[in-house]
């Protein structure tokens, strides 16, 4: 069985972070580990929801590569090079890494450095039980094509219709580029804390989803945790595991990865 690959996408602000952090949490308590943990957007803030401060970025690897800053010694092809080089941006942590993309690329032309780039993500892949991407805010991101498949695409939305309108373009794109993805999901985030409120706005809210073609693969209600760790600066890893935003990304791991027959 190949390692299932599950990449979150949204718009800024939609929790589209919190949600791939919480999902590798999930991973980890349900002991499919290791898991890898993509940070694909420059602005790199996976790493802090996990608890892991980010020494090198793969995209500050490739320009110092590129620059000619970094030769190689006798012997040693620029791949392997390259390679090793990749190597050393990953962090390790107890039962996950981190590999953060850090930020875009410069004027010169990076097309053979880049296909080598995906051609090594996708060969580290296979040395894990799960792959976790989170993509950079908007829709610029999927053309890149971080990965060249998908298994689920969870395309983030805050608890508003605008933010449903924005999930839908993230979803119409991926049949626009003809995207390899198994399957995507709306997840809507930041629902009404009280469930007596979030029952009655619901309703309404997955209907318009509905309205726009959009399946619904799970809700995260407003947590008052998520908001502390935010202030603090701590891992969302830390955070109690009865915590309402724990428990729904777990319900939503669970959900989607069951279409796929489950994790091995």
């Amino acid at each position: 069985m190949t390692t299932p690959i599950l990449a979150v996408a949204g718009k800024g602000g939609s929790g589209k972070t919190t949600l791939a952090a919480l999902l590798v949490r999930a991973l980890l308590e349900r002991g499919r580990t290791p898991v890898l943990a993509v940070d694909a957007d420059p602005a790199s803030n996976l790493g802090e929801a996990l608890g892991v401060t980010v020494g090198t970025t793969l995209g500050a690897a490739v320009e110092e590569f590129y620059g000619e800053r970094a030769a190689a010694p006798p012997g040693m092809t620029k791949e392997a090079l390259l390679e090793m080089r990749f190597a050393s941006v990953i962090e390790e942590r107890r039962g996950f890494d981190l590999l953060s993309m850090g930020r875009g690329e410069g004027p010169g032309c990076y097309c053979s450095v880049n296909n080598t780039l995906r051609a090594l993500v996708e060969r580290l892949t296979g040395s894990y039980r799960a792959v976790v991407i989170d993509n950079e805010a908007g829709l610029e991101h999927l053309s890149r094509r971080t990965a060249r498949r998908i298994d689920v695409l969870l395309v983030v939305s805050d608890f508003a219709v605008r933010g449903l309108r924005a999930a839908r373009d993230v979803s119409g794109l991926v049949d626009e580029l003809r995207l390899d993805v198994g399957s995507r999901v709306l997840v809507v985030s930041r629902a009404p804390a009280d469930p007596a409120r979030r029952a009655e706005a619901l309703p309404r809210l997955l209907a318009a989803a509905g309205d726009l073609g959009l399946e619904i693969g799970g809700v995260v209600p407003h947590d008052e945790a998520l908001v502390a760790a935010d202030l603090d600066r701590t891992s969302l890893l830390q955070l109690d595991a009865g915590s309402p935003a724990v428990v729904a990304a777990g319900e939503i791991l669970d959900r989607v990865t069951g279409a796929l027959g489950g994790l091995r």
